[in-house]
C-alpha cells in the first residue's frame, strides 16, 4: 500500500489556506504575535522565529510575510524588554536587531524554498523551507558574534535543542492552522445560499 501524500501542485502551491484569502494576513498576525507571546514568556531567549517564517511564508505572499514575522519580533522584544527584564544596554538592543534580522532572513529563505517545491510533497516542502529558514536564522546570529559576543552559545546540544523546538512550534502552528481551515469549510458548507 502506497501512501499517497498530496504534492504542492495539487495544493495551490506552497501555500496554506487557513481562512479565506482576505482573512491571511489577520489571521497569520494574530496567530504569530500570539505565539510568539506565548514562546516569548515560556521560552525568552528561544523564540522559534524559523517556525513562525514557514507558517508566514506558507500563509502569505513575501511583503505581508515579512510584515507579520517583524510584528511577531516587535512582540518578542516588547515582552523581553517591558516584561522579562531584559538588559537596557546597546549589546542587548544590538541583538535584538540582529534576531529581527534573522527572522525575517528566515522568512525569504522559507519563502525562496516554497516557490520552488511545486513538485514536492507537502511534508518534504515544509520540512525543506523549516531547515533553511532555520540555517538563515542561525547563521545570521552567528554572524553577529564577532562583534556582539556569544560564539560559545553556538554548540551542536544547543542548536540541536533550538531545532527540535522549531519542529515542534512549526507542526503545532502547521495543526492550528489546518484546524481553522477545516472549521471554516464546515461552517460554509452550513451555510445555506
Amino acid at each position: 500500500m502506497a501512501l499517497n501524500i498530496p504534492s504542492l501542485s495539487n495544493r495551490n502551491s506552497a501555500r496554506l489556506h487557513p481562512v479565506e484569502p482576505r482573512f491571511a494576513p489577520l489571521f497569520c498576525f494574530g496567530l504569530l504575535t500570539l505565539s510568539c507571546a506565548l514562546a516569548s514568556f515560556a521560552f525568552a531567549c528561544a523564540t522559534p522565529f524559523a517556525a513562525f517564517a514557514v507558517i508566514a511564508a506558507a500563509a502569505l505572499p513575501l511583503r505581508p510575510a515579512l510584515l507579520v514575522v517583524a510584528a511577531a519580533w516587535l512582540v518578542n522584544q516588547a515582552i523581553g524588554f517591558c516584561a522579562l527584564g531584559y538588559p537596557h544596554d546597546i549589546d542587548t538592543v544590538a541583538w535584538g536587531f540582529v534576531i529581527g534580522a534573522a527572522a525575517l532572513t528566515a522568512a525569504i529563505a522559507a519563502n525562496l524554498v516554497l516557490r520552488r517545491a511545486a513538485s514536492m510533497t507537502l511534508p518534504i516542502a515544509f520540512g525543506l523551507a523549516l531547515a533553511c529558514a532555520y540555517a538563515a536564522y542561525e547563521l545570521v546570529l552567528f554572524a553577529a558574534t564577532p562583534a556582539l559576543g556569544g560564539a560559545g552559545d553556538f554548540t551542536l546540544v544547543i542548536i540541536g535543542r533550538l531545532a527540535v523546538l522549531n519542529v515542534l512550534w512549526f507542526v503545532g502552528l502547521f495543526v492550528a492552522c489546518e484546524i481553522a481551515r477545516l472549521l471554516g469549510a464546515r461552517r460554509r458548507s452550513h451555510v445555506v445560499p
